[in-house]
């Protein structure tokens, strides 16, 4: 069984998790389809937006125990490269161009909490539980920290890196860590309303505002980070994008990437596996 599939759906791939028996646990060879499907989807201009899924029961209930095992057993500088390879992963998730969505029901533990902390929207159905479980296994949750820590805070990181209790999807609302709920009958459709949103963007436009996100979220505010700011929508305004957009809406007509986005919706699904 192939442990990644894609499903394109018009302007968007949906990348599922696809170790349903294990809950979608972690292990080396799901994530190196992973990083392979983002590296080949974001050079494919008809694919707008990446949503991450799971199947089976839970999103991703974390590292597989048995990798972990055998890590338990390897010298430092082996258990560095393996846990690399996972740092990688969410990096590249975190600085990916293309608007990356979280699917997320069931479970998301650990490792998973990694990956829907890492994409720009996380939206569960409202019986998702969540934990942070590194430290009752002896571990800590190191890799997964910048993207959790800034997605919940650092106040409720404290709590809940420390303590490793599992929470309701409610009180990942509360702190920041999904942005949207939704009744897991509704999930799929919360998730294409918010697709609906992103498509109606520039690509080019979206790419530099995430850019923009990363460069200012944790800059101090001076004179360099304002004159940045300033040459950085000089620079979009003459792009042909940015002229396209402001022409678009002169003329009150769709701009080319929304056109092209509602082409791509019109195409039927096709399902591939990694």
């Amino acid at each position: 069984m192939d442990v990644l599939e894609i499903e394109r759906r018009g302007p968007a791939a949906w990348l599922w998790l696809n170790r349903p028996e294990l809950r979608n646990a972690l292990d080396g060879e799901l994530q190196d389809c992973l990083l392979r499907a983002f590296e080949e989807l974001e050079d494919q201009k008809n694919i707008r937006v990446l949503v991450l899924a799971g199947r089976g029961q839970a999103f991703c209930a974390g590292g597989d125990l048995s990798r972990m095992e055998q890590a338990a057993k390897m010298t430092r500088a082996r258990s560095k490269i393996e846990a690399g390879r996972f740092a990688k992963l969410l990096y590249r998730m975190h600085s990916y161009p293309k608007p990356l969505i979280a699917r997320v029901h069931g479970a998301a533990f650990a490792g998973g909490m990694g990956l829907l902390a890492a994409c720009d929207i996380a939206i569960a159905a409202v019986d998702t539980e969540f934990c942070l479980s590194e430290v009752k296994l002896g571990l800590a949750p190191a890799t997964i920290s910048p993207y959790v820590i800034a997605a919940m805070g650092e106040r409720a990181a404290r709590r809940y890196f420390l303590t490793a209790e599992r929470f309701t999807a409610a009180e990942a609302y509360r702190i920041g860590l999904i942005q949207e709920l939704a009744p897991m009958e509704e999930l799929d459709a919360r998730v294409n309303e918010i697709l609906g949103e992103l498509v109606q963007g520039g690509p080019a436009a979206q790419a530099a505002t995430k850019d923009l996100i990363g460069a200012v979220a944790r800059a101090p505010l001076s004179a360099d980070l304002i004159a940045d700011t300033a040459t950085r929508i000089a620079a979009i305004r003459v792009s042909p994008e940015g002229q396209e957009g402001v022409r678009a809406f002169l003329e009150k007509r769709q701009p080319a990437w929304l056109k092209a986005a509602k082409s791509a919706s019109r195409k039927p699904r096709r399902k591939d596996t990694k």
